[in-house]
């Protein structure tokens, strides 16, 4: 497994979120130093530590891990998931509705 990816996903999923490298550290309860050598691909998380940043970056596994898994329906499922985690309670509602209906017109 590559590193360097793993520790990329991770800044970028820690960035986009905007939380600092000392905020994530803190929520994980490791070092600062720890959480900037896992982002550059130096060292790799214990698996303890992994589901820590996913627990506090919002981040599926899957997602972290996308560059290893080759199923794209994985890729998707992560992408829904992304965008109900950030949706309003009302945008949640109309997405439900969404699919819903969707799923009607299909078996219909």
């Amino acid at each position: 497994m590559e590193k360097k990816l793993l520790g990329k996903k991770i800044n970028l999923a820690r960035k986009d979120r905007g939380i600092t490298s000392e905020k994530l550290s803190e929520a994980c309860h490791i070092n600062a130093t720890y959480l900037r050598q896992i982002e550059s691909g130096a060292k790799m998380p214990s698996l303890p530590v992994f589901i820590s940043l996913c627990r506090e970056l919002k981040a599926s596994p899957s997602y972290l891990l996308s560059e290893y898994l080759p199923d794209p329906d994985i890729q998707d499922m992560d992408a829904l998931w992304e965008l109900w985690q950030t949706a309003s309670p009302k945008q949640i509602k109309i997405i439900s509705s969404m699919i819903r209906s969707a799923l009607d017109s299909v078996d219909g």
